[in-house]
């Protein structure tokens, strides 16, 4: 498939700027792959659609105030940095705007709290950079930096975005985006999954930027996909290992839930546990080993992740949704609706 096959248009008007008035509150579309049928639903309905010993897998990743603003030395000039990753103590990968005015040598201050200094460049606005600072350096950031809120929505970071651009699984900060599937859980809809004998295991998968990143060729062949870091842990393995065996429902929370449980399949369609980085790209074809069901909201034209659920629902199926959710008025993108696709 191409480029040009994954792409539509969506009102502006459905792209959700605020989040739901509370967790729970989202419709969601309920698509079945077996019979090609659609169901208005609302999210707290999930619980239907869930069985004693089916594994709910959700993403432990936290997202952290990676965008920061610094003013450089001599000039005053004021410079965009974007966190990406830490490569060593205090060396960090960077994106800077404008790219143009930020050189290997410059000194910024940010906040008046940290300093850092650019050491190397990388590609497409990126930069290496050094901290200097006095105390801990999470607890400074999360006090002076901001939300990094998707491009499409179109307003600075607010009060609301500190709570609801996390998940209630959120425990292991890193990602600088949210795995917006969880957002639309609270304790309620929790524990009555767990009433109903539903296991709930945790990934990690550190959701990088490289999740906005617009892919520029038309053969879906040549695109890389950013390395982001994993983790699985022997318990959660374990566990889905053992719903397979009892022909249960594995149920991922999220395109990044996929992505973990793709990359470390065995050839016997179970999973192992492991930690490390993936760039695995999953678009149609695509013969998915482990994940029964998925849940996911409306992602954006042309993009990875509606790539990789065309490949779980089938792309005519999955577009048919589509035009259905904006002949609906559903929500789109991160602070959107739901789609559970059985």
């Amino acid at each position: 498939m191409k480029l040009s096959d994954f792409k539509y248009t969506v009102p502006e008007k459905l792209i959700a700027q605020y989040p739901s008035k509370k967790r729970g509150d989202s419709r969601m579309l309920v698509v079945n792959k077996e019979d090609g049928r659609i169901e208005d639903r609302h999210f707290k309905d999930i619980i239907h659609y869930l069985e004693s010993g089916d594994c709910l897998v959700v993403n432990e990743t936290r997202v952290f105030a990676a965008r920061l603003t610094g003013i450089k030395d001599k000039t005053n000039a004021e410079v965009e940095i974007f966190l990406l990753r830490e490569l060593e103590k205090d060396l960090w990968e960077v994106l800077v705007k404008p790219a143009r005015k930020v050189r290997v040598g410059n000194k910024l201050n940010i906040g008046g709290k940290i300093n850092c200094e650019v050491v190397d460049n990388t590609v497409s606005g990126g930069r290496v950079v050094r901290f200097s600072y006095q105390g801990d350096f999470n607890a400074i950031i999360d006090n002076i930096g901001k939300v990094p809120l998707p491009p499409y929505i179109k307003r600075e970071s607010e009060n609301v975005d500190k709570d609801r651009y996390q998940s209630i699984f959120a425990k292991t900060r890193g990602a600088v985006a949210a795995p917006t599937a969880a957002l639309h859980f609270d304790k309620k809809i929790i524990k009555k999954l767990e009433a109903r004998g539903v296991i709930i295991v945790p990934v990690l998968l550190h959701v990088g930027l490289g999740t906005f990143r617009p892919i520029v060729v038309e053969d879906l062949t040549r695109h890389k996909m950013d390395s982001e870091y994993f983790e699985v842990q022997p318990e959660t393995a374990a566990t889905i290992n053992r719903t397979i065996d009892n022909r249960k429902k594995v149920v991922a929370v999220g395109t990044t839930v996929v992505r973990v449980l793709e990359s470390v399949v065995t050839t016997d369609s179970h999973i192992k546990a492991d930690q490390g980085w993936t760039d695995k790209f999953i678009y149609p074809p695509y013969d998915f080993k482990v994940v029964s069901s998925l849940l996911t909201n409306f992602h954006m034209p042309a993009s990875t992740l509606l790539m990789l659920v065309s490949a779980f629902g089938g792309r005519e199926l999955i577009f048919k949704a589509y035009r259905y959710a904006i002949r609906e008025s559903y929500r789109f993108f991160s602070y959107g609706d739901a789609m559970l696709i059985l």
